[in-house]
């Protein structure tokens, strides 16, 4: 069974620890859905985790919660049991395969999306539901009843909203300039946890700083280093809206970080992906 209440609609949450199973499987489902034709027998699933150093048990639990979470559904395939991508995750991986893949940086040029509402005390919960999915995708607060993102998040945005049913209580608009009392890197700093940010950064350049070595992986070795890089990874481009370097501070470390996830990107990806789909064969 699937959840259907407004509140799950949106699928693109964190709450599983990177690096734990939940997180690890929830990772490789969206990276290597191709190869797997969007279905997976329980077995193809616990000899792929085992690879990342996950238990057969802690695999099976793993899917147990991602079916619960709507991500999986049960399905039969040339008579084997197995789980598909429900179609809530389909559009999930596809969301994020534009943000993960791809990092986006604004230029100072660029316009804002600025979101303002009005949310009756009745309808508390789902307006909770909709300042906590802001802030997952990398929008700024300006303040309760006011947020600022770039604009090319206007379309999830809009999908939140709609999802959560606040549609009549959400208004948007695009500007190209802001106004502010003091400078754009001192409201940037209000508007956004940027030390947060930037420690997601440090731990992950601190992390996987050696992915970026050029020695020579085989496909099993490409998908072994990185799974784990990517699962830590997909966090960072939701919280991170990619603010100008204008707005950041001086010695920014998402500068780095994304340059060493998209150098173990073109390394790993395409050569762990052919594993994927010779180990299904």
């Amino acid at each position: 069974m699937t959840n259907s209440s407004p509140e799950h609609a949106i699928l693109d949450d964190f709450d599983s620890r990177p690096g734990s199973a939940t997180s690890l499987i929830r990772t490789v489902l969206g990276a290597y859905r191709g190869e797997l034709g969007g279905w997976a027998a329980i077995a193809e699933l616990v000899e792929l985790m085992r690879e990342l150093g996950i238990a057969a048990e802690a695999t099976r639990i793993a899917v147990t919660r991602l079916k619960r979470r709507g991500v999986l559904a049960a399905a039969v395939r040339d008579g084997r049991a197995g789980y598909r991508l429900t179609a809530q995750a389909e559009a999930m991986y596809a969301r994020g395969d534009r943000r993960i893949f791809g990092f986006r940086q604004m230029t100072d040029a660029d316009a804002w999306l600025l979101i303002s509402f009005t949310i009756p005390e009745t309808l508390r919960a789902a307006r909770h539901q909709l300042r906590r999915r802001l802030g997952w995708i990398g929008c700024g607060t300006v303040s309760p009843g006011l947020w600022i993102a770039p604009e090319y998040l206007a379309a999830e945005v809009t999908d939140i909203v709609a999802a959560l049913g606040l549609s009549d209580c959400v208004t948007t608009f695009v500007a190209t300039s802001v106004a502010v009392p003091d400078s754009m890197s001192e409201a940037a700093a209000r508007w956004w946890d940027l030390d947060g940010i930037a420690v997601r950064h440090r731990e992950f350049l601190a992390r996987h700083a050696e992915s970026t070595q050029s020695r020579q992986l085989d496909p099993r070795g490409a998908f072994v280093e990185f799974v784990p890089l990517l699962d830590e990874w997909r966090i960072i481009p939701y919280i991170d809206p990619g603010l100008p370097p204008s707005m950041l501070p001086a010695d920014w470390p998402g500068v780095r970080s994304v340059a060493l996830f998209a150098a173990a990107r073109d390394r790993c990806l395409t050569t762990s992906r052919e594993w994927v789909h010779m180990l299904r064969q």
